[in-house]
């Protein structure tokens, strides 16, 4: 890789961290050169806006979100363990990677009024996370697992809800007992949903 890709490769990787814990309206030029180091000029070298930078701060965080949480879960086997295993990855992997936890849901509440492509490029990651899960529901029922008439979209729905709030009452409440209560739930819809 050269020099300058590893550079900006770098920067991204503070930038994400930085956006995990400040949201991307606290992304700045500034804030960034102080967490690395580097001159704003030498930042803006790299990035010739800061709408340029959330971008590549999004792109970043899809990518390892691929890294850590989809691409291992889909090597289980097919079925229930893989839906298990994007949950568990989504609960610990993911939520732990970043200082500040997920960061899809770390912008989404500020980004949802806001147009834009950062807003647009968020609504297409997810979607994209909405029709992996989709897709694992699938599989499972075709293994016999989950039953036929199963409502994927409710299953879906339920699914990303209790993530959502996994991050929501862990991460913003503190609330201590978050896991257990999104383990819990995950295991009822789980057995709600069985063949």
């Amino acid at each position: 890789m050269p020099r300058g890709e590893e550079t900006k490769r770098a920067i991204v990787d503070q930038a994400l961290e930085l956006v995990s814990t400040v949201g991307l309206d606290g992304l700045t030029i500034g804030a960034l050169a102080t967490a690395t180091g580097m001159s704003k000029s030498g930042l803006f070298a790299h990035f010739k806006s800061k709408e340029q930078l959330q971008l590549h701060v999004l792109e970043e965080a899809r990518l390892r979100y691929i890294d850590v949480v989809a691409r291992p879960a889909f090597k289980k086997p097919r079925g229930v363990a893989r839906i298990r295993a994007l949950f568990e990855r989504t609960m610990k992997q993911w939520e732990e990677d970043l200082p500040g936890g997920c960061i899809f849901h770390a912008v989404s509440a500020e980004l949802d009024d806001q147009p834009g492509p950062a807003r647009d490029y968020l609504v297409e990651i997810l979607r994209d996370q909405a029709r992996m899960l989709r897709r694992a529901a699938e599989i499972a029922i075709e293994e016999g697992e989950l039953r036929e008439d199963l409502d994927l979209d409710q299953f879906v729905f339920e699914l990303s809800s209790i993530t959502a709030a996994h991050h929501h009452f862990g991460r913003l409440l503190g609330e201590p007992k978050a896991d257990k209560h999104a383990r819990r739930s995950f295991d009822g819809l789980l057995e709600r949903a069985r063949a």
